[in-house]
Order: structure tokens, then sequence, then C-alpha cells
């Protein structure tokens, strides 16, 4: 028999915002080598052993549940049994089986909603690569999981052995023992918290007014110019993925002292400045990122759910020497994240929910996206990966590609994550108002070679 249980708000949000025009799930394209020994038969092995993998972790089997008669996206079904042949779908490219092919997939599955009938989650196993790699694409709704925790998932499904032949699966994996108890201690602390929490709102929320609107230390929703991104969009996606060493960066670190974040929203920064003087669609005002942080702390990192705080980053995208807008974008940074520093978790997550509670209106109000300044143009996430490369059955991950969500008024989205010694960047866009999204890639390796020149790195 199924079981149910309560949605938080938060990841009811997802679920209300959730069109046929704007999917609300998260995705990854992970890519690997296969292991010098590994036969023809190799990923068809793989996908044999995946699929006695018949045991489903809670997060796995949920889907939204209708209570009550009629009243949708406030609590889950929990499924007794999963159909696992629907979930894992084994694919092949067509010829000739390059990068572009796998990308075409990939973006015509990204764009498709998921079925909320069935747990909220699909996996793509993909062969047919010319140079005889193979990928991995998979799809997790947002009120499921957060991109921190589905980073997690995917690195405890790996090994940092290559002669570990065990293959394990995101859906199998036991939850930690520590974040069983994070869990319930972080929702204890959150309600018991409450009261404490609503009793300093008052004080806070006057010294948070003197920071942003006396101080201006605090970057505010609809200071962002209108640009091409910031529009209505369709369903359809294009998706496009690169991987750079992560030493270029560090060397800029070693001589700018900006950290690795600073120096990716520079490179997205530099790559947007180009694109849009490319599409002569360049605005005067600097664009406006909005900049996901996670609020997790360690113990907390696979519990599931959504912890996620929020801060908006001036690009400097109309400044042009490369040097000076890194240092436009490290002053946002360090102005912005003064204001969050100084709150309790709690208040810092409702001041996060503030600044991007326009992206709401979007949804609740068809006409807002036109009759409104954007209140960001942009989303850009960085997020942590594995330190040393891993391995899946001896298969090396070559590339993590991450893959978010496009919204009205956000057509496009930037994610990085590290993995071992690169950096990989994912990219999201609307299909119809992002054209050419594969220029971006080669706009991200000019800015970063800009970036080295001008600070002589």
């Amino acid at each position: 028999m199924n079981r149910m249980q309560l949605m938080s708000p938060t990841d009811s949000m997802f679920l209300i915002a959730e069109s046929r025009e704007h999917p609300m799930h998260v995705g990854g394209l992970a890519l690997y080598d296969p292991p010098d020994d590994a036969g023809p038969e190799f990923v068809r092995e793989l996908y044999e052993e995946m699929v006695r993998h018949t045991d489903f972790q809670p997060v796995f089997r949920k889907h939204p549940a209708t209570l009550l008669g009629g009243i949708a996206n406030v609590g889950w079904t929990l499924d007794d049994e999963v159909d696992l042949d629907y979930h894992l779908r084994r694919s092949a490219l067509p010829s000739p089986g390059r990068p572009r092919e796998l990308l075409e997939l990939t973006s015509r599955v990204h764009g498709t909603l998921l079925d909320r009938h069935r747990p909220l989650w699909e996996a793509y196993l993909i062969e047919g690569m010319a140079d005889g790699r193979f990928a991995v694409y998979t799809k997790v709704h947002h009120s499921l999981i957060d991109g921190v925790s589905a980073m997690k998932l995917v690195e405890r499904t790996l090994s940092e052995d290559p002669s570990d032949t065990t293959v394990r699966v995101p859906w199998n994996l036991p939850r930690r023992e520590s974040s069983r108890r994070a869990g319930s201690s972080s929702l204890a602390r959150t309600a018991t918290g409450a009261a404490t929490s609503l009793a300093a709102l008052a004080p806070s929320t006057i010294r948070l007014a003197r920071a942003a609107l006396l101080e201006q230390q605090l970057t505010l929703p609809f200071g962002a110019p209108r640009t091409m991104f910031n529009v209505k969009i369709g369903g359809a996606r294009r998706v496009a993925a690169q991987s750079w060493p992560l030493e270029r960066l560090r060397r800029i670190k070693a001589v700018t002292g900006a950290t690795i974040n600073d120096i990716v929203l520079a490179m997205c920064a530099g790559a947007l400045r180009a694109y849009l003087a490319e599409q002569d669609a360049l605005p005067d005002r600097p664009l406006i990122a909005m900049v996901p942080v996670s609020m997790r702390s360690e113990h907390e990192a696979d519990a599931g759910g959504n912890m996620v705080g929020s801060i908006l980053c001036s690009l400097g995208t109309d400044v042009e020497d490369p040097a000076d807008r890194l240092a436009v974008i490290r002053r946002s940074i360090t102005d912005n994240k003064r204001v969050f520093s100084e709150l309790p978790r709690l208040q810092a997550l409702a001041l996060s929910a503030l600044l991007i509670a326009p992206l709401g209106l979007t949804t609740a109000f068809p006409g807002f996206v036109d009759a409104t300044a954007p209140p960001f143009n942009l989303v850009i996430s960085n997020v942590p990966g594995p330190k040393k490369p891993l391995y899946w059955r001896g298969a090396r991950l070559a590339g993590n590609y991450p893959l978010s969500i496009a919204l009205d008024g956000q057509a496009l989205n930037m994610t990085v994550v590290s993995n071992a010694h690169n950096l990989d960047f994912g990219l999201v866009g609307c299909r119809r108002s992002v054209p050419h999204l594969q220029r971006l890639l080669g706009h991200l390796e000019t800015s970063l070679k800009d970036l080295e020149t001008a600070t002589g790195a």
C-alpha cells in the first residue's frame, strides 16, 4: 500500500510553478571514458547490472498526491513499487555519434516534463559515441532535490579506485546515518527556533533595510537592464557543455586574490558581453546575476529537499577591461555576502526567498515579464563537485555537466561543477529565445584567455 507524507512549502512551490513552458527539473550529463579492457558489450553489461537494483530510497519513490478529493501539491505519495523499465532508459546516438548528437539528444529530453503519476525522475544510459565513450543523462524534479544534494548522490555512486567494479546507482544508495539525524534535528531546530526568529524579525528587518537602502550594501531585485534573455519562453530547450582546466583559474586566483567563484563569474560575464554584442543587444547597464549559495552544513549534504540561498551580483558587463570587470564582481559579491553573514540561517533563507520571489510572479501573472524590469538577468551557479578523479565500474568520469532550469524572464541558465582537475560548464537556454547557444562556449574560452592576459596569469 502506498504511503503519504506532507510536502514542504519550498518543494510545493517548484510543482506549482511548473508548466509545459517551464519544466522544473534539474539534470546532469555525465560523460565516461570506458576502461582500457572494456569490450563491445560493456554498456549493455552495465545496464544489466543497473536493472538488478530494485530497492528504492524514499526520494525516488515520490510523486505528488491529490488530497481530499482535489487538493494538489501539498503532499507526496510514496509508491511501494517502481517501474524501473520506465525510469531507466538505454539509448543510442545516431551516426556519426559526435558530441553534437549527444547534446541534441540531451536537449530534447531535458525539455520534456516528468510524469507526475510516477516518481519524478528519469535516467538515460547513452551509447553509440564514435570515440567509444558513453554518457548518462539524469533528471530529477527540483521539488525532490537541489543541485548540491544531486551532486553528492552522483559522487556516492562512484569510486576513487579505478579497479572497483561495483555498480552503484543513485536510487539504491542508503541514506547516511548523519543525514537521517540531520534531517530530524534540522526540522526540530527550525520548529523550535521559529518563535525566536520571528521575535527577532523586526530588528533584523530594520538592520537589513539600513544595510540595503542606506548603506547600499545589498543588490536588490529589479535593478537589472532588460536583455534578450528576459522574455517569455517556450518549452523546448537547447543545451551546451564544455570543460576547462581548473589550473588556469587557479593561476588567476594566485595573481589577483580573487576566489575561483569570482573568476567563474568573470568568465561568464566576459562571454555574455561578447555574445550580446554579437547579437547587437548589449545593454549600457551591467547585467545582474542571481548566484545560488548552499546553506547546508556538511552533515546535511545528502539529506534531500532544498536548502539554497541566493545573492545578486553585478557582472560588470558595461566594463571593457577584463581585470576591471573582475574587480567589480569581487566588490559586488563581497558586499552582498556581508549582509547575509550577519543573519541567522533561517533569516538568511527568508531574505534569499525575498530576492527570488519575483520569479514566482512570472507564473502567477502572465503579463509580469513584459510589464516590469527583470529582477535579475540570469542565474549562474557554481556547485562543488569531486576533488579527485572518479570511476564507475572502471570507467572514468570525464565530464559532469549540470543542466538546470530556464524560466519566463530567465531564458538562459549557466551552471558550473568542479570535477577533479576541471570545471564543467552546463548551459541551458530556451531554444527559441537564445540563438546559437553553442557560441557561448567559444566566448567562455575567449573570456578566460582575456582574463589571463589582463592579469598576467
